[in-house]
């Protein structure tokens, strides 16, 4: 190991060695700094100049010892590990003092401790004749630090009763003096609870009321640490009971959300406001609901508060209960004849939220005493909130009870949604929620009334399961979307990408023939550009988007020939327009889709499309269950077809 170079850590890496690691993290001008430092402590050590010191580095046998500066070779290393040119780095006469981190980063040197008064100490130490000499000197203990205090705010702090008497006979005047923060000597040891400073602070005059810069006052601040006995001895000195803070809280908003007896009985016999609101509407009996407080409930309607109380924003007290899902408060208001009527500021009543809570108990407790009637008006159904938040069991519970399946949001609220949904049943499928569809729609779910019909969101989501339920129950398998008008079936186009589900589609009746109605037939389409032009002119009439334009778009164009290759299995005789030939014909291998083209078609395949046409699409829906033999069935399914070849 190098000599002459004092490590920087104790795992002894030092600048004359090959490792890096303890200083990756430096940048150059801190590794020159660095090596500056310790040249000039090893020569205020050894007496020597910086450049007079050399490190010798272990050398190969047979060669000669080679010595370098260590300022030059820690230096050159940092040049080396930075791979950049050699800054300047001129030494300073008075280098600062560097400390280092475990990790090699720099920190400057902390700073020393500051010295505490001497009166501070004294009043620490409860050393009482000491501050009483001090006074007696002539010295000055009423002026205040940099924060504000005063050394009757440190008695008061450090709960120094004989410091705090002394303080007071000898400065009267600073009894209610206030720090920077607008605490009282009095607020101070109120918040720490201590009871003798308190009572000699009270009988010198100090002023209860007094507030800090959150207009908080000692009273508050005593019910907020539940100091019962602090609380009553403020209140034997005259402390407002119902000063608000600057929330509009009371102390007995706080000692209600506190659920402590004693000082709500000591604020209400001295005269504290039961219905007092703060500054969202909220009075305490609201808070003892929304905190789930049941004794301090219980107190506060005995004596007499409003069970019915609303805030600011409608919410009644039973809303806020059953929002935070306290059953037993719950159960007990209702027990009290409270309301269950009363919406809030959207219109939603204490089961809309408990649906949407799913909390069972509170929904079962609140079916009995909520009005349908009521219930519509608000334009929204509890099985909405339900079905929205996959509250399987709250759906049963909510449709054995009676509630409309087939309740549509109002205008207002579907207008919320983008897709401008307003069933029940739209919000189970669009969460690909399979039991809530299927219990849905058993129960008489109509699949085919919102804009875009749910059966498009479950071809999307490719729920395989939810998209036979729905067909099953009726949806419409060749549903569009009106916003957006195209040529053929949406349900067709929202498959396209997946060719299972395409044929899927299509064996549950989906119509395949529309999608070769091309209204340009064998002219040239226009082109994209023109297209737009022509757009822009018929803005006011909504334009038909065909097949043919839809699969050549970027995303599907790919999938263009085995999209038409299923088509053409539900299809008889029919004509390609020329965009679609296009297709074709830019693909040799796709030869064989082009020769199924040429009509006419096979007479077997054509007597399938006219069975399967008179059968219908609801009893296609059921073919598995229809009398016919297995082989007929199987040549209607696409099954196997050799048997009639």
């Amino acid at each position: 190991m190098a000599t002459g170079v004092r490590s920087t850590r104790d795992s002894g890496c030092t600048f004359g060695q090959e490792e890096y690691s303890l200083y990756s993290s430096l940048s150059e001008d801190e590794l020159v700094q660095m090596a500056i430092e310790q040249s000039l402590e090893m020569s205020s050590s050894s007496g020597q100049s910086p450049s007079s010191i050399v490190q010798t580095h272990p050398r190969t046998p047979g060669q000669p010892q080679v010595t370098r500066p260590v300022v030059q070779n820690a230096v050159q290393q940092s040049c080396t590990k930075n791979r950049s040119p050699l800054t300047s780095a001129v030494p300073t006469a008075n280098p600062p003092r560097i400390h280092y981190r475990y990790d090699g980063r720099l920190f400057p040197t902390p700073k020393p401790a500051v010295q505490l008064d001497p009166v501070i100490i004294a009043i620490k130490n409860g050393e009482e004749e000491t501050l009483s000499n001090m006074i007696k000197a002539g010295k000055k203990l009423s002026v205040p630090d940099k924060d504000g205090w005063i050394p009757l705010h440190e008695a008061a702090h450090y709960n120094k009763a004989g410091c705090v008497k002394l303080l007071l006979k000898a400065y009267p005047g600073t009894v209610d003096c206030r720090t920077l923060s607008e605490e009282t000597a009095l607020y101070i040891a109120t918040a720490k609870g201590y009871l003798e400073c308190m009572t000699y602070l009270l009988e010198a005059g100090a002023e209860c009321d007094i507030t800090s810069k959150t207009k908080e006052t000692p009273l508050y601040k005593a019910c907020e640490n539940k100091s019962v006995e602090v609380v009553k001895l403020l209140i034997k000195f005259n402390a407002d009971v119902n000063h608000r803070c600057n929330r509009g809280w009371t102390a007995l908003h706080e000692a209600v959300v506190r659920n402590d007896l004693d000082i709500i009985e000591a604020l209400v016999k001295a005269g504290a406001k039961i219905e007092a609101a703060n500054a969202y509407g909220i009075t305490p009996l609201f808070v003892a609901a929304q905190s789930g407080q049941l004794e301090s409930l219980r107190f506060l309607t005995k004596c007499g508060a409003d069970i019915n109380t609303q805030a600011s924003d409608s919410a009644s007290a039973l809303y806020e209960a059953s929002k935070n899902e306290h059953e037993d408060i719950v159960e007990f208001l209702l027990s009290q004849k409270a309301d269950a009527n009363k919406g809030n500021k959207n219109g939603w009543l204490p089961l809309h939220i408990a649906a949407a809570r799913g909390n069972m108990e509170i929904v079962q407790m609140l079916i009995p005493v909520t009005s349908k009637v009521r219930v519509k008006r608000c334009g929204i159904s509890p099985l909405h909130l339900a079905a929205q938040h996959n509250r399987d069991d709250v759906i049963e519970e909510l449709i054995e009870a009676g509630y409309n399946i087939n309740a549509l949001l109002s205008p207002e609220r579907s207008r919320l949604f983008e897709d401008k949904r307003t069933s029940i049943l739209y919000f189970a499928v669009y969460n690909n929620n399979a039991e809530a569809t299927e219990m849905l729609l058993k129960a008489g779910a109509n699949p085919n009334v919102d804009l875009i019909n749910p059966l498009l969101i479950s071809i999307r989501l490719g729920s395989i399961k939810i998209i036979q339920l729905l067909m099953e129950y009726g949806a419409n398998i060749n549903a569009y979307i009106p916003t957006h008008p195209t040529s053929f079936p949406a349900t067709i186009m929202f498959s396209m990408k997946y060719l299972n589900l395409l044929k899927l589609i299509m064996d549950f009746g989906g119509d395949a023939e529309s999608c070769f109605k091309c209204e340009y037939g064998n002219h040239q389409h226009p082109e994209e550009e023109q297209r737009r032009d022509n757009i822009q002119q018929e803005h006011k009439q909504s334009r038909i988007v065909q097949f043919c334009e839809v699969v050549s778009t970027p995303g599907i164009y790919r999938w263009a020939v085995p999209i038409i290759d299923v088509l053409l299995d539900y299809v008889g005789n029919v004509n390609l327009c020329s965009k679609l030939k296009e297709h074709i014909d830019s693909y040799d291998e796709w030869a064989n889709i082009k020769a199924k083209l040429e009509p006419p078609r096979p007479l077997v395949h054509l007597c399938r499309i006219k069975v399967r046409k008179l059968l219908g699409q609801e009893r296609l829906k059921f073919i598995e269950v229809l009398p016919l033999p297995g082989r007929l069935r199987r040549y209607l399914e696409y099954d196997y077809t050799n048997d009639f070849v």
